[in-house]
Order: C-alpha cells, then structure tokens, then sequence
C-alpha cells in the first residue's frame, strides 16, 4: 500500500526542466562570517564579501523542494524506499562579487541526466541573481541516483585522526600576479583535518530548506547501509577547502571577475581524515573574449589551475580545476 501511495523521484521519474520554488536570502555579516566559520577558515579577511563556494548555501539545491513541486517523494525521505543521492561533483561560475547587504534569489531545476559506466547521474543547474535582478553566480550540481560498484567499504580506523603525511612539501600563502607566475608554478597548500563536530555543525546551518537530522553526513546507522559504508563530509564542504586554498595565492576579486571552480569527489572525505590540497598553475592566457571590462582596465588574463586533495592513506580524495581571473 505505501509503495501505491509514494510517487518515488528516482532515476526514471526525474526529467530535464522540472523545477522548485524559488528561494530568497539576505546576506548578513553573521551568516558570511559563521560560513567561514564553518569551512575551518576562522582567519577569513573577506570583510564584508562571502566565500565564492558561499553560494552553495545562500542559493542552495533543495532536491526534496524539486520533487515536491513536481508531486513526487525524494528519495531521502521515502517510507519504502529510502536511500541517499550523494554528490559526484561541481561546477560553479562566478560573475558578480556578493556581499553583505546583498538579497539573492536563487532558482533551481534539473539540467540533465545521464547514464556512465553503469551508474546513473543527475544533474542540476543552480542560479543566484540579486536584487538588482544581476545573476551573480552560477553552478550545475551533479548528484548519483544509481550507484553501481555497490558500497564501499570504510577503511579500518576512519574514525580516528591522523596526522598527514610529513614527507609533503608545503608551500605558504603568497599572493600571485598573472605577469608574475607561469606554467607549473606551485600554488599554496592547505591541510584540514575534518571532524564528525563540523560536519554536523555544517549540516544544521541553512539560509533556506530544512535540516536534514538522518543523512550520509550525520547518521552512522543509516550511512553504513547507504554507498560509502560510513559517515563523510558533504562534497558542498570539500570545496570550500578548495576554495580556500585557492584564496591563500589568489584575491577573491579573480573568483568574481568570471572565474569558475569544478571539483569532482573521488573518495569519501570521513570524519578523523586529513587532506591536502596542493595545486599548480596549468595553463596562462591573456584576454579572453568572454572576459568583459573591469574597473578601466584594458585587459586580463586567466591562469588555470588543478588542484588535488590526498589523505592521510594516500588516496585522491578530490580533483579540482579553477580558472582564476586576474588583472595585467
């Protein structure tokens, strides 16, 4: 009777333009500053401006807010069927600086899906405008309806930190100018060691939607049946580690002149793990078409940039590539 009564969003139910309501968030000094908080950035300098990855949570996804407007039951709240749709990856694209004072809209659809390698992916576009009607920043939202390598096993001892590895080089925050740097330069490293504390923490903060108590991220018991075998951080969390490594090389100015960060999740961030970021400058080039005037300045260059996250164990937690916009 129940499976008569729930209308399952699953994998064949989802199509291409279904949507949800719009959201509307203020940007205050105490949401910027507990975001920071947070993404274990205390000493951010940003003043009065968000983290660029900060758009995650003023124009948040909101699946079960889709499924809901189109008459079905997300999969994470099913009686009959319940399991969770965790993230594969993101892209985000930046064009306007967002601060305090600021009022966003967000809006929110399903942009595609597609099947890979046996799984099934989903993807949904994000947009976020202010209340000047300007789109501030944007990004598509990959998540994985249908897993199929099965669970993955939780490594003996994830629960308990441990320290990196000590052999890694590091290299300190220093600020990087376009006509300064070249192919292969080394990006300033960031080491985080995630905790169950902030992991929950970062769950229960919301600028719009409701908590979620019973995920992947907060729920052993229901973690251990879902995909990765135990609880981890949400993808959301990993990139802002990125974008805050990123921060440490570059002025936030080059996130919102039109830059964009993709970052794809390989292995589960747990509780108790330490990852570091490292990256390198890939690619260099001046005046790009898409690039519009700045400021009176008559030109800018973009300086690509791959990052890598590894843990303790030596796994590849995340894969990451940005473009940063910089003036010349």
């Amino acid at each position: 009777m129940l499976e008569q009564q729930e209308r399952l969003w699953d994998y064949d139910a989802v199509e291409p333009g279904q949507a949800g309501p719009p959201t509307v968030v203020a940007i205050t000094r105490g949401n910027v500053a507990e975001y920071a908080r947070l993404s274990q950035n205390p000493g951010y300098i940003g003043g009065p401006l968000a983290m660029p990855t900060m758009v995650i949570s003023y124009a948040p996804l909101l699946r079960n807010d889709i499924a809901e407007n189109n008459g079905y039951v997300v999969l994470e709240e099913s009686r009959t069927a319940r399991r969770q749709t965790p993230f594969a990856k993101c892209e985000a694209r930046w064009s306007k600086p967002v601060q305090v004072g600021d009022t966003i809209t967000g809006n929110r659809r399903v942009l595609e899906k597609y099947q890979r390698r046996g799984s099934k992916f989903v993807v949904f576009r994000i947009e976020a405008t202010n209340q000047d009607g300007d789109q501030v920043a944007a990004y598509d939202y990959t998540c994985i309806f249908e897993y199929a390598r099965g669970q993955r096993a939780a490594p003996a001892g994830a629960a308990a930190p441990a320290p990196a590895p000590s052999a890694v080089t590091t290299f300190p925050a220093r600020r990087l100018g376009y006509e300064s740097s070249s192919v292969g330069d080394q990006l300033a490293t960031l080491t985080i060691t995630e905790s169950q504390e902030v992991i929950n923490r970062r769950n229960e903060f919301r600028l719009a939607g409701k908590v979620s108590a019973s995920n992947i991220h907060t729920d052993e018991e229901f973690a251990r049946q879902n995909i990765f075998g135990g609880t981890v951080n949400a993808g959301p969390a990993t990139m802002s580690y990125v974008d805050q490594m990123l921060q440490r090389s570059f002025p936030l100015s080059a996130f919102y002149r039109g830059g964009t960060l993709l970052m794809r999740a390989i292995t589960p961030f747990r509780s108790g793990d330490t990852v570091i970021f490292r990256g390198e400058i890939t690619g260099k080039r001046q005046n790009p078409s898409w690039i519009p005037p700045y400021q009176g300045e008559s030109s800018a260059g973009i300086l690509e940039c791959r990052i890598t996250g590894e843990n303790q164990r030596e796994e590849l937690v995340c894969l990451a590539d940005a473009t940063m916009v910089m003036p010349v």
